[in-house]
């Protein structure tokens, strides 16, 4: 199947891609920054057959970005497919007058996704085919806070991509999956028991279902009818309304200030 280079791909979402790619026959390159986690992953994938390079990186180094780009455009290693998976919730309000966690955001989530898919489809373009794949969220269809602004942003982005490069041979797919079962609330401090049991999905149905999206060749996969549906009636509510909904979900998920 060739070569998939995933960020993120030692937990949750970025894990279940690592995995299920491996199952379809495809050698790894692992981005991450826990060099250990990154190490258990990739003897995980060996032991399926698979070959598997590893990169220590911190997205948030524009450094390290470019070392990433550059293994995705070197001719002598080729990349056929790109997950830009590597995020994490934003849980810092607006009004924070300390802007350093938004920043750290667009640059993992903005800033890396512009320059590694720009750099896999260079890579990809000489070879006339390939496959990139740019982790956003349903989050990106209502307004909560800057999370929301920049899964956006992914999406817009991934559209637009996707328009340059009809007829290359190269798909570009928008992953918008609604509330996921991985470490990602935690890590966020996000308050997740309010969420119904209904709304949760597991990661690894998440990926399969984006798997078939890209094969394909859909540009935006929202996994679950559930969730298609209610995307597609925020898609078409006002504005005022979604606002008001996505004012309630953040509160009920917001965490109290303790002493």
């Amino acid at each position: 199947m060739g070569v998939a280079l995933v960020t993120g791909g030692t937990s949750g979402i970025g894990a279940a891609f690592a995995r299920k790619l491996a199952a379809r026959g495809y050698d790894l390159v692992l981005v991450a920054r826990s060099e250990e986690r990154l190490a258990e992953m990739a003897t995980e994938l060996r032991a399926l057959g698979r070959t598997v390079e590893v990169l220590p990186s911190d997205l948030s180094v524009r450094a390290d970005v470019q070392r990433v780009a550059d293994r995705l455009e070197d001719p002598a290693h080729p990349i056929d497919m790109l997950v830009n998976n590597a995020g994490f919730g934003v849980h810092t309000r607006l009004l924070d007058p300390d802007v350093a966690a938004h920043d750290r955001a667009f640059e993992v989530m903005c800033r890396a996704v512009l320059v590694l898919s720009g750099a896999a489809a260079r890579g990809m373009l000489p070879r006339g085919r390939g496959a990139i794949v740019n982790v956003s969220s349903t989050a990106g269809f209502i307004t909560m806070g800057n999370y929301s602004a920049i899964k956006a942003w992914v999406t817009s982005y991934s559209e637009g991509l996707s328009v340059e490069l009809k007829g290359t041979g190269i798909s570009v797919t928008a992953l918008c999956p609604g509330w996921v079962r991985t470490e990602f609330h935690d890590r966020a401090g996000i308050r997740s028991s309010s969420i119904p049991n209904s709304m949760w999905l597991d990661a690894e149905p998440v990926v399969d279902a984006c798997l078939r999206d890209v094969d394909r060749g859909k540009v935006i996969s929202i996994p679950t009818v559930r969730y298609r549906v209610l995307i597609w009636l925020a898609r078409h509510a006002p504005k005022s309304a979604i606002r008001a909904i996505s004012g309630s979900i953040s509160s009920s998920r917001r965490k109290p200030v303790t002493a």
